[in-house]
């Protein structure tokens, strides 16, 4: 159990992507709400112990494809395939898939009635079955009494308390105040370290660079781009790609107003056929990103 108060400087040394038993296949994965299409046709493949970022702006579907790997939303069509297991096979045992993952949410979602201790112990015991002497540790604050970092490492020490193969992330630290932030990139730093298999959507771009095997960047529920983080982030190929990198890394200088544009362009055709659009997006790129 990683210790709540400790920081970890250790630099992650995570094994190459494309290593080791296939842990997560996503094929041809479509969802909708309603009439709107979120995921347009994502297929992926997550190896054992890869650490992979999810990237891209609000509303193109990050969230939505990390949530139908644990099957929190039921996809529309196509398989996701978890250790070996269809979890959009209606006959999946999805509960039994489930105590094998671990996820993170933006919010914590602690149970507010119970201590941190709880807290970490009561999946245990409720689902694995573990005697409560050895699901116990130690800290007996109850989530109101802690700090949002403190919260966030509680939620990751109960995801780690069931011994997953595989670790969730959606956006971890964008409901923490920044000086907070380092605390639980550092908890995760060492996760990846350590050879967990992760993925993890996220607006920490340093942290992508720094930790991840691979980076896949969306947008209007597409893959648009996907590699090692330095060819994604540090060189990035499309256009859409190099507008997003300037906005998250270059903030001051963008046009008041310019975002909504984008935005816009970019799912006009969603407002008005099912067909695609082309996107435009005209912002100047970054000195050094190419245009």
């Amino acid at each position: 159990m990683i210790a709540m108060s400790e920081a970890v400087t250790d630099t992650a040394t995570t094994p190459s992507a494309g290593q080791g038993d296939v842990v997560v296949e996503v094929i041809d994965l479509h969802k909708s709400f309603g009439s709107v299409e979120v995921l347009k046709g994502i297929s992926t493949v997550i190896h054992r112990g890869e650490v992979v970022c999810v990237i891209g702006p609000s509303g193109s579907g990050k969230s939505t494809l990390l949530r139908c790997v644990n099957l929190l939303e039921e996809p529309t069509s196509g398989r996701v395939v978890v250790m070996g297991e269809e979890v959009t096979d209606p006959d999946c045992d999805i509960d039994r898939v489930r105590s094998n993952l671990g996820m993170v949410f933006q919010q914590f979602n602690l149970f507010p009635h119970i201590n941190a201790l709880q807290n970490c112990t009561i999946g245990q015991i409720n689902v694995l079955k573990r005697p409560k002497e050895e699901a116990s540790t130690k800290e007996s604050a109850y989530p109101a009494q802690l700090s949002g970092g403190q919260q966030q490492r509680v939620a990751i020490a109960r995801a780690l308390s069931m011994d997953p193969g595989l670790m969730l992330f959606d956006e971890p630290t964008s409901a923490l105040d920044p000086e907070l932030v380092g605390d639980v990139l550092s908890v995760m730093r060492e996760l990846a370290s350590e050879g967990m298999t992760m993925i993890v959507v996220t607006h920490e771009m340093a942290f992508a660079r720094e930790v991840a095997d691979r980076v896949i960047f969306m947008d209007g529920g597409v893959i648009l781009e996907e590699g090692h983080p330095d060819d994604v982030i540090g060189r990035p190929q499309e256009k859409r790609t190099i507008a997003f990198l300037q906005r998250v890394l270059d903030p001051t200088h963008v046009r008041a107003g310019e975002e909504d544009e984008a935005h816009y362009r970019r799912h006009a055709a969603d407002h008005r056929t099912a067909g695609s659009a082309t996107r435009d997006d005209d912002l100047t790129p970054l000195p050094g990103l190419p245009h």
